[in-house]
């Protein structure tokens, strides 16, 4: 059995510098439950199926949150993971922030009384007495990274969550509290979960470098930018045209214009790629992020077992140099202060006219 589950995913890794092990790419349960009406979520026995297609590649890695369809995804992942292999088989990550209820200011955000009550109620919806891995969900802007870093430590110190993540977090944030656990001891981040594909690589200016600094792995979500990456979709005349869900009403978030002229280069760009080397759009999307620098495991998404097998492919292609430019070229982000001055404009005079280059960290 164990043989036949390395053929699907075919390795895993270390998530940051931890003795983690996990599937290179990640099962978001995001799309587990219809609690919201949602077009891009499905109910059994679609769920079953898409589970059953990534355990039996060999996946070993659910992300959900409590927020997701209000506890309903936590509790289709715990029951799921039990149904097929054990709970104790797979690596289960949640996050809090946002809670289930509204009306109390101690029932959402990072203040102590939240992250345990949260950690509480999801450990109940999913039926386990650990979490593997515990995400703060969102930046709340209020709560102090002290107290957040201390409240995950006691409940790692509780034996109810393993590891920590931070979803979401400014740069600075997540710096201050790796910082902080250092040098008290406290259990350190060992994931940052962050938007990133080919039309979101905000992320390259900062978090990529500190993230290897401080020994802490890249977990990406919305690898297909919200299916934009998923070859549906061209940018015709400043429109968006093709044959799904995202034509008739954009959900994502505001960091990607789906008629820009930037996104409209790299969908021609990630297609002629595709075409070249014979695999889907998809799949070089998410052989490009996966072989991204400090990129460890990737969120997919699906409501259909073929997906979750068409975005397995994308581990066993490869894209040649001369492709792989051609992509990042067509989706570069313009880059930002202070990066215009101290990475671009000035480089030469602040090399003193010398080629230095920075080894990585890890």
């Amino acid at each position: 059995m164990a043989e036949e589950r390395q053929k699907g995913l075919g390795y895993y890794v270390t998530l940051g510098r931890s003795g983690l092990r996990v599937s290179p790419l990640a099962l978001g349960t995001g799309t587990f439950g219809n609690r919201w009406g949602a077009g891009w979520s499905a109910e059994e026995p679609a769920i079953r199926a898409v589970f059953q297609a990534y355990s039996e590649e060999g996946g070993n890695f659910l992300d959900t949150a409590d927020i997701y369809h209000t506890g309903l995804s936590e509790e289709y992942t715990g029951k799921l993971a039990r149904d097929f292999g054990g709970r104790d088989r797979f690596v289960i990550a949640t996050k809090f922030t946002l809670g289930t209820t509204t009306g109390d200011p101690n029932a959402n955000g990072n203040g102590r009384k939240n992250i345990v009550k949260s950690a509480e109620d999801s450990l109940k919806r999913l039926g386990t007495d650990y979490i593997d891995l515990y995400y703060m969900h969102w930046w709340d802007a209020l709560t102090p990274v002290e107290e957040v870093m201390s409240s995950l430590d006691a409940l790692v110190r509780s034996g109810k969550v393993r590891y920590i993540g931070l979803s979401n977090p400014p740069a600075w944030y997540f710096a201050k509290g790796q910082t902080v656990a250092q040098f008290r001891g406290w259990e350190p981040v060992i994931a940052l979960q962050m938007q990133y594909n080919l039309l979101v690589r905000d992320i390259e200016d900062e978090y990529i470098d500190a993230a290897g600094e401080f020994g802490t792995a890249i977990v990406p979500w919305s690898p297909l930018a919200n299916g934009l990456l998923s070859g549906k979709y061209r940018v015709e005349n400043g429109k968006l045209t093709g044959a799904g869900r995202v034509v008739d009403g954009w959900v994502t978030d505001p960091n990607v214009d789906p008629t820009s002229e930037r996104t409209g280069r790299t969908i021609d760009a990630l297609v002629e790629v595709a075409k070249a080397i014979g695999a889907t759009p998809a799949q070089v999307a998410l052989n490009w992020l996966q072989t991204q620098p400090g990129v460890a495991s990737t969120i997919i998404g699906a409501t259909k077992p073929e997906q979750v097998r068409d975005n397995i492919g994308a581990l066993k292609i490869a894209i040649p140099a001369e492709l792989r430019a051609r992509l990042e070229e067509a989706s570069a982000p313009a880059p930002g202060y202070p990066y215009t001055l101290t990475m671009k404009n000035n480089r030469a005079a602040i090399l003193g006219q010398t080629d230095v280059r920075r080894q990585a960290p890890w």
